[in-house]
């Protein structure tokens, strides 16, 4: 069975426009039926018949994470709970978790996304396919096992952690593709070098899925470097199904975005208005090919901006450009806003950098500081001069992208927690004065 689906992939402008409205007066018709969507269109007078452009959808008021959890754990249902098979949902940690439910229907059409996406990077049904995630809630597991298995790939649901398997697993199966964590990638490469494998020589890896936490473009590079693959940008999110949201095709230049899946808009996260095309803002994703629970401009606090122009790849889908990082997950410090991927960007410049670092906010006197651990990488030599050279050059071109001087210290490799999860670059100890 193939995935490369040109009579979609590639549909003109004017038709794919066409298709999403279609869709979306299907969408309203169907979220009608939920407790939330029904009172939220009832107030704005919303019908599927008052959308008649795309132009319309910005009638609909935004949903957002709280209003998921306000209405948990069922009250988001478009269609009666005993046709929903499956449900994933958040940890909760802090108030109720958010529930996504999904109809048989949904995992199907989810499947074929995800197995849409590996096709597009050169994945067929002779690979063997290895996921680094884990499973249970978390939608990466289940969302890549699947279509990965829709794809005709043999499959290796490792799950999260325990490195050492994972490698025996990559040589003694033959895996040439992973999903894979980026922190987690570089993680992997250094224990395979530790444990005396060459990946490019003793390992059949050639392709790698990463996501789900933001990385810059040194850092996607130094992974492809490091395991001799082509690391491929992938998004998802569990409130729209998991992985497969948008995906980047060979070219390597932004995510092709599913638009007979979702429909895209930008929005500048303070004033809630449309950006121009190019600029950065806001992603909000509405669905338009789900049952069970639809939703509809859904803000999703990840900041990027549409790639103008077509895509060398011939595919119309509009392109997403690597994520900037997340609205709320902006440091303001000394009247400053900044991003965590904007201090990754520099470091992983330095080959006598390693892959970990840590910030950490602290406030010292009076006043709020930033402190910036970083490992040294096997290539730097112990010595005092060329240290100190080094840790100025990196404040000093920290202090250009930031506007502001951060200290910075150099730690010998392994000195920094390692996550096998999604990695923690930020520690905020700051006081209130």
């Amino acid at each position: 069975m193939t995935f490369w689906q040109q009579d979609i992939e590639t549909l003109n402008r004017e038709k794919l426009t066409q298709l999403q409205v279609e869709k979306l007066r299907e969408t309203i018709q169907l979220a009608a039926n939920s407790p939330f969507y029904k009172k939220v269109f009832s107030e704005n007078n919303i019908t599927a018949d008052s959308i008649r452009s795309l132009d319309d959808l910005q009638k609909i008021p935004f949903t957002t994470k709280n209003d998921l959890r306000n209405n948990y754990p069922y009250g988001m249902a478009a269609i009666p709970l005993k046709e929903c098979v499956r449900l994933h949902s958040s940890s909760g940690t802090t108030g109720n978790p958010t529930v996504v439910l999904h109809s048989r229907r949904d995992l199907d059409e989810w499947a074929n996304q995800v197995a849409r996406c590996m096709y597009m990077v050169g994945l067929r049904d002779t690979d063997i396919f290895q996921n680094t995630s884990g499973y249970g809630m978390f939608t990466g597991g289940l969302g890549f096992q699947y279509g990965a298995e829709r794809l005709g790939a043999l499959t290796v649901p490792a799950a999260a952690g325990n490195t050492k398997r994972q490698v025996k697993f990559i040589r003694d199966f033959g895996t040439t593709c992973l999903h894979i964590i980026p922190s987690y990638a570089t993680r992997l490469a250094e224990v395979m070098y530790e444990m005396g494998i060459e990946p490019r020589k003793d390992t059949l890896l050639h392709t790698l899925c990463i996501g789900a936490e933001p990385h810059s473009e040194e850092q996607r590079r130094r992974i492809e470097q490091l395991l001799g693959v082509k690391a491929y940008n992938c998004f998802g999110m569990s409130e729209m199904n998991g992985p497969g949201v948008a995906f980047e095709c060979t070219e390597q230049n932004g995510l092709h975005i599913w638009e007979d899946y979702v429909i895209v808009e930008i929005i500048d996260p303070e004033t809630l208005l449309p950006t121009p095309e190019g600029e950065v803002g806001e992603l909000v994703l509405t669905t338009i090919n789900r049952e069970a629970m639809p939703l509809l401009r859904y803000r999703t606090r990840d900041l990027t901006r549409i790639i103008p122009g077509e895509c060398a790849c011939g595919r119309t889908h509009k392109r997403i450009a690597r994520f900037q990082g997340r609205s709320d997950d902006m440091i303001i410090l000394k009247g400053v806003n900044l991003f965590p991927i904007q201090i990754e960007m520099i470091l992983m410049q330095f080959n006598e950098l390693g892959s970990n670092y840590l910030i950490t906010l602290e406030t010292v006197g009076n006043s709020d500081e930033m402190l910036i651990e970083v490992e040294l990488s096997n290539l730097f030599t112990d010595d005092y001069g060329v240290l100190q050279r080094l840790t100025k050059e990196i404040a000093r071109q920290l202090r250009d992208e930031l506007l502001l001087t951060p200290r910075i210290k150099l730690v010998a490799k392994g000195s920094l927690p390692v996550q096998e999860g999604k990695a923690v670059r930020v520690k905020d100890l700051r006081k209130l004065i």
